[in-house]
């Protein structure tokens, strides 16, 4: 049950926030800021140095259990490669697991510990095989190779498919890719990199309250 939770939980919130820093303290301090814009779902890539701990702290200060939306919130690891490192993230207290790609051996391991994966898929052959390792969400990734309407396109023969693009996703477009079947969408570099230019995470709180209320608007929810 914790699975289909987690998942619904993402897909009732529909905006990810994908990580990147040059430290676990940095990426932290992202996290707290698109978490206080409203951005209730979190990725934290391994890429990050220190990842492990940035996961922790975050899971120890938010929870997707709670009925407090100040400590509300949905954690996990991104940039998986290989299920060393997914184990070693769910140890951490990771929710749920993103790959680039798709790795067969990666889906397994999260199977086995009941944590949502959401390998990284381009092809329609790609989308059928992670339906048949039992992944709920595809990664549409990168994103930035599409237009909206592959979704519609991709669900032609996979109409039981959920997708989440990632990678080029951006204000301008979010409506569309919701509008044209995105379960929920990936945001990464256009929420964090003007904070980080700046050394202003307020930034990112504001750009996530942007998101949210585009999401919200292409939800039809405001």
């Amino acid at each position: 049950m914790k699975k289909l939770q987690v998942i619904q939980k993402i897909v009732e919130h529909g905006v990810v926030a994908v990580l990147r820093g040059d430290s676990a303290d940095q990426v932290f301090a992202m996290a707290e800021a698109a978490i206080a814009g409203g951005i209730k779902v979190i990725e934290v890539t391994m890429t990050v140095p220190g990842a492990l701990h940035a996961i922790e702290k975050l899971s120890r200060m938010y929870s997707w259990k709670t009925e407090d939306p100040d400590k509300f919130a949905v954690i996990g690891a991104g940039t998986v490669l290989e299920p060393q490192t997914a184990r070693a993230a769910i140890m951490a207290g990771s929710e749920f697991i993103v790959g680039p790609s798709l790795n067969p051996e990666t889906v397994k391991i999260c199977n086995l510990y009941r944590v949502p994966i959401l390998p990284g898929v381009m092809t329609i052959a790609e989308v059928q095989h992670a339906l048949e390792l039992g992944v709920d969400i595809v990664k549409l990734f990168p994103g930035n190779l599409y237009e909206p309407g592959i979704i519609k396109t991709m669900k032609g023969p996979m109409p039981q498919a959920n997708f989440m693009p990632t990678g080029g996703v951006s204000l301008s477009n979010l409506k569309e890719w919701i509008q044209g079947g995105a379960v929920a969408v990936g945001i990464g570099s256009d929420l964090t990199n003007e904070a980080v230019k700046n050394g202003n995470m307020d930034l990112v709180r504001q750009k996530s309250e942007q998101y949210i209320q585009a999401y919200r608007e292409a939800k039809g929810l405001s």
